[in-house]
């Protein structure tokens, strides 16, 4: 049997292409076999309750509000686990990628979704040790699971790709509501 017959399950039965093959079902199963590799956009791991207008003066005050952001939006299993592999990995090298965006990121065990709250800091920037020794202004927190490494690469390159526009970046410093930011990153 093949892993696309394999594969074909509906109402808890595994059906073969041999006499069962519901044409019906054919999207359906199209969706689900390769959900994992198909087309993904931003917004799937965006939400309004993650979008933190912030007005903070250090690097760790930025990371406490986006963390208690993800904390009271239910996003975290384990709080102070998730605040210390953040700190961890910063320590390996700064998650400041330069033109004033940070991306810190932690995956760990027990997540099932990947997340993104995202922190817009008004006014003067904040010192994050970036790559290109500007201040940070956007801050971009992913957080999820510890073994799915194909999407997190998926999501930190749409996430790249997008912040490197310049009118992106000037607009969502501009926005004024949540849902801005968010439309900001629609068909990314």
């Amino acid at each position: 049997m093949t892993v696309v017959q394999e594969s074909w399950n509906f109402n808890g039965r595994k059906r073969g292409f041999k006499g069962l093959f519901d044409p019906k079902n054919l999207l359906r199963f199209l969706r689900q076999f390769f959900k994992k590799d198909g087309p993904m956009s931003l917004t799937e791991y965006l939400d309004d309750r993650l979008v933190v207008f912030l007005d903070v003066q250090t690097q760790a005050d930025a990371i406490d509000s986006l963390i208690e952001a993800l904390d009271v939006a239910h996003k975290l299993k384990d709080k102070p686990a998730f605040h210390k592999a953040i700190l961890d990995r910063e320590k390996i090298v700064s998650t400041g990628i330069g033109l004033g965006v940070a991306i810190p990121h932690a995956k760990l065990g027990g997540y099932e979704e990947f997340f993104i709250a995202i922190g817009i800091q008004g006014g003067r920037g904040i010192e994050w040790n970036s790559l290109d020794g500007s201040q940070v202004h956007l801050i971009f927190m992913i957080g999820g699971p510890d073994n799915r490494q194909t999407e997190y690469l998926k999501i930190l390159s749409r996430l790249t790709m997008a912040i490197k526009e310049h009118e992106r970046r000037k607009a969502l410093l501009k926005a004024t509501s949540a849902k801005q930011v968010i439309d900001l990153f629609k068909g990314c």
